[in-house]
């Protein structure tokens, strides 16, 4: 699937539904002899009868119908009380291999038509028999069946493709529904050696619920529409047709997709013929045949069924084509897409010397789908705001975002589709690999995006965030841990995907670029259509190793990757430059674990410089380690760092003595270091501080040099860790707000000025930087915050701007800022202003979700009043923004005691449209303010009135850790205020 959902995921991409429905009831059913059915299936009668039943909510047909003759059929039954068995396993037995899957799909959807929607069909799977059995275990679920069959041995060699082979009576099929198996049970045993055809037919529900098999609703050019769509990663294909649903189980298919003539069908490979037939109604379908899939796992199957317009190009001999709404292709909204996706397929072409195998690819922009992004081979599917670039979008990372999705998406071509995990706990083999290269190919499409910042922002400092206590797994887990649809979907999270990207990030860092794209080809080709395990893969990168003596590793490329892949978390190095002792241990919160015990230890390759110079990559192999060569003498132009361009995935913990003269180092020369060294430093210390590994007063050294930093990724990072977002509000209610705000305005104002004076005269020159873009909002709203008056003038000139002339829009970029103070520093003018803005027709849904914010940042308390009004009134606003309106009024500096007085008024009714849910949310942002045993006893009063016991329990919980969280903040608080005190005029 595509990245987090640029959401986003991240994009990614996270799925609508996390558990799979229950089986339905499967009716009687009919057996066909197979050598008839062979000859049948090739005639369009046979093929209607097969996947048509009478009517929609009709069952199988009766014996007789059809062009096969009848034989007698088991009747499906439950298979909770059989005796144990195969099917009690929750991975298939590998007696039969899947080869070909002959696949037919209905639709039963019409342009107009009212629900409930159903879909039929047949599928005829070739299967090698590996060993003797006479039971057949495949996957189905959602699913009814009938017309089980089963014919073989066929024929070897060209004659004995599909037909030919005795019929193999079926004694009973039955469902063992939590496995999601259907069960045939064989009067005779399949033979080792031997082909056998597992016939069945299907039928299922057509739900709105974006997984399998799928319906959607849009709006085009006016007109409402229904398309359908599929995504079946990790585990519904067997929602879709009955198969054997595991990645490694890869087979050929011919797919055939009857739908209404007024859709256009698509699926993996090029259509290849149309054709007409009339419904048992008279009413006339379109047939269209697809040619023969290569080698491929069931959850790359991909179908739509849609009225929508396309864009081409070929590339390579690959025919592109953009699909869309109509109003959006006429718009010219494919055209971006179009652009970057060829040169993209060239790009990792070259890269990894292997051809891209289809001669077409769809990319498909679906207004409603839940993944985000999907790499369905040759059929690739998309969010429509993840593929769509509307040219007058202000959102500068619009076009850099469809630009990572896409890359993403075309990197899976070969990691994933080509070559394939052998089960869900290696999917970060997936995943991670097309992670890296989303970031590789969208950096050589826009070289605005340059690879290391972008990597960091997006990919490697949020895992290490989370990558630590309870919270983190190991990339790679054993196949028996990983069960069930809920375990699988679980797994598509911010460690597969980031986590996944940034060891590949390191490895290709320490084998060179030239070793890592060697190494990658000989995995590509070796198991091209085929499935591995993280081991294969490791191998093939050992083989490069050894054939060279350019790169020395201290330990085989298993014990090196296995140390990072296998073990959770990751390593703090602390460095003791007096003696050159390195040592390592697992990164975890020193405040909050002080028993904690973790006896992990990774191989750990050190890029480092000394004195600016680059030097030779060094291992720390054992939990310490001592580097003569990191010794450093007492002169102050002496110095070291650790884990250049952070292509390492771990922190370093300098000592106090050493962090004073790096940061006395920055005063003199920020240049010295370079920038994504500069930002890790002070990211690093503040991680560290704040866990317990350093003090907090070696950090805020750091922050000494920022008048002569002109780079807004750094600057980012810095306000950040200074002033969360979710503490503005009661930061400046604390005796540090003068001293910090001192502090921060004398070292700000050189880059505040220099983008203000861009924003007031030529904003549109921000254009090709990606990183100002994604930045600049933290900058300008920390200015106004620090109460910064030019920064509250451009705010009240910008809104007032747009207030006399609405084409007058506020850049994107700022624009939550810039309204948040316009209407900040007015009246009841500037609010109602902001209240047309959100009604306004034409308003997209970023902007309305940017006004609703703003219209919370008003200093009138009335006008607070009135919005929490406002939000119970559906005439007005949607319910569903209520819990979204409360929590921002409660966020603001004087909203927060109005929300909660607004909440409690008018419990009951918030209670009987939402639920404690707006309670539970509301409790979120109360923690920050709850500071006393009194505090608590009043927000506890009341939970005890409106929660159940377990709720209750667990609020008190909450609200004594926040008592104590608040506790620390206030020590730091004042540790911080401390210092600023004695360095304000540094």
């Amino acid at each position: 699937m595509g990245p987090k959902a640029a959401s986003g995921f991240y994009l990614g991409r996270k799925p609508a539904a996390l558990l799979a429905l229950l089986l339905a009831a499967l009716l009687l059913a009919l057996a066909v002899l197979g050598a008839l059915y062979g000859r049948c299936l090739q005639e369009v009668e046979a093929l209607r009868a097969a996947a048509a039943p009478p009517s929609p909510t009709a069952g199988p047909k009766k014996e007789g119908a059809g062009c096969c003759p009848p034989s007698p059929s088991p009747s499906p039954s439950p298979g909770s009380t059989r005796p144990p068995g195969a099917w009690d396993n929750s991975r298939l037995p590998r007696a039969l291999l899947p080869l070909h899957y002959e696949l037919r799909l209905w639709p039963r959807v019409s342009p107009g038509q009212p629900g409930p929607f159903v879909f039929s069909g047949q599928v005829n799977i070739t299967v090698r028999c590996a060993q003797d059995t006479a039971t057949v275990l495949l996957h189905s679920a959602e699913l009814e069946l009938w017309g089980a069959a089963v014919r073989g041995p066929l024929p070897e060699g060209p004659a004995g493709g599909g037909g030919g082979g005795s019929s193999i009576e079926v004694a009973e099929l039955w469902l063992e529904e939590r496995q999601e198996y259907a069960v045939l049970a064989l009067r005779r045993s399949l033979r080792a050696g031997g082909r056998y055809v597992l016939q069945l037919s299907f039928r299922g529900p057509l739900s709105e619920d974006l997984d399998g098999l799928f319906l959607t609703r849009y709006t085009d050019q006016g007109q409402s529409s229904m398309l359908i769509a599929s995504q079946l990663e990790p585990t519904y294909a067997r929602t879709v047709y009955p198969c054997f649903d595991e990645p490694a189980m890869k087979a050929t298919f011919n797919i055939i997709i009857v739908h209404h003539p007024s859709y256009v069908a698509l699926s993996n490979m090029p259509a290849i013929d149309t054709s007409e037939m009339k419904d048992e109604n008279g009413s006339l379908w379109t047939v269209t045949t697809f040619n023969t899939t290569l080698k491929m796992s069931t959850y790359l199957t991909a179908f739509v069924v849609c009225d929508f317009d396309y864009i081409t190009r070929t590339e390579r001999g690959n025919e592109i084509r953009i699909w869309g709404r109509k109003e959006a292709i006429k718009n010219g909204y494919a055209e971006y897409a179009l652009n970057i996706t060829g040169p993209l397929f060239s790009f990792l072409e070259d890269l990894f010397n292997v051809s891209y195998p289809l001669s077409k690819t769809d990319l498909v922009a679906l207004p409603d789908f839940g993944a985000g992004a999907m790499e369905n081979w040759g059929l690739i599917t998309f969010q429509e705001s993840s593929l769509m670039y509307i040219p007058s979008d202000q959102s500068g990372g619009k076009k850099a975002m469809i630009c990572l999705i896409v890359s993403h998406e075309l990197g899976h071509q070969w990691f994933g589709n080509l070559v394939t995990m052998n089960w869900w706990n290696d999917l970060w083999l997936n995943e991670g690999f097309a992670s890296y290269f989303e970031y590789v190919g969208a950096s050589y499409m826009e070289p605005r995006l340059p690879l290391n910042k972008i990597f960091y922002y997006h990919m490697l400092q949020p895992v290490l965030r989370e990558d630590k206590e309870i919270a983190a797994r190991s990339l790679s887990a054993r196949e028996e841990k990983i069960k069930g649809t809920f375990s699988l979907v679980g797994l598509f999270d911010i460690f597969t995907y980031s986590k996944g990207a940034s060891i590949i990030w390191m490895l290709s860092s320490f084998l060179t670029e030239r070793l890592f794209n060697k190494a990658l080809n000989s995995y590509l080709k070796a198991f091209s259509f085929s499935s591995v395990n993280q081991d294969d893969l490791w191998t093939h990168i050992q083989m490069v190793v050894d054939a060279q003596n350019e790169v020395q590793l201290p330990a085989s490329v298993k014990n090196i990757m296995d140390s990072w892949t296998c073990q959770n978390g990751f390593p703090v190095l602390t460095l003791n430059l007096s003696t050159g002792v390195i040592s390592q241990e697992q990164f975890y919160n020193k405040r909050t674990e002080n028993n904690t015990t973790y006896n992990n230890t990774w191989i750990v390759p050190i890029s480092w410089i000394r004195n600016g110079s680059a030097q030779p990559l060094v291992w720390l192999d054992k939990s310490s380690k001592m580097f003569p060569e990191m010794q450093i003498s007492d002169s102050e132009h002496d110095w070291i760092l650790l884990n250049m361009n952070m292509t390492g995935y771990y922190r370093v913990n300098y000592d106090p003595l050493h962090l004073k003269r790096l940061a006395q180092l920055l005063e003199k020369d920020p240049k010295a270091i370079p920038v994504v060294n500069r930002l890790h430093l002070i990211d690093d210390a503040f991680t560290l501080a704040q866990a317990g590994y350093i003090e907090i007063e070696s950090v805020f050294e750091l922050t000494k040099y920022l008048a002569k930093e002109d780079e807004m990724f750094v600057w980012y990072t810095v306000l950040s860790n200074l002033i969360p977002d979710n503490l503005e509000n009661i930061l400046n209610n604390y005796e540090l707000y003068p001293f910090l705000k001192k502090y921060l305005l004398k070292r700000m104002l050189p880059i505040y000025h220099y983008y203000a004076s861009i924003i007031r005269q030529n904003v549109d020159a921000l254009a090709d930087d990606y990183s100002d873009q994604i930045y600049l909002e933290k900058l300008i709203n920390t200015a106004c915050w620090l109460g910064l008056q030019d920064c509250l003038n451009l705010s009240s000139e910008l809104y007032t701007k747009w207030m006399e002339n609405p084409d007058n829009e506020i850049p994107f970029t700022i624009k939550r800022t810039i309204c948040c103070y316009g209407v900040a520093m007015g009246s009841d003018k500037e609010w109602d202003f902001a209240w047309k803005m959100y009604n306004r027709n034409n308003s997209k849904e970023i902007d309305k979700d940017i006004m609703l914010f703003a219209m919370s940042c008003t200093r009138e308390s009335w006008l607070l009043y009135r919005y929490l009004q406002y939000s119970l009134n559906n005439s007005l606003l949607s319910s569903n923004n209520t819990a979204i309106i409360i929590s921002n009024v409660a966020s603001t500096e004087i909203g927060q005691r109005i929300a909660w007085e607004f909440v409690t008024e008018n419990w009951l009714l918030l209670n009987e449209r939402h639920g404690n849910g707006i309670l539970q949310r509301l409790l979120r942002i109360m923690e920050n303010f709850v500071n006393t045993d009194l505090q608590i006893q009043e927000l506890q009063l009341f939970y005890n009135t409106t929660l159940d016991e377990d709720l209750r329990t667990a609020t008190t919980e909450t609200l004594q850790f926040a008592k104590f969280a608040n506790k620390e903040r206030r020590k730091l608080i004042a540790r911080f205020t401390d210092w600023l005190r004695k360095n304000i005029d540094d």
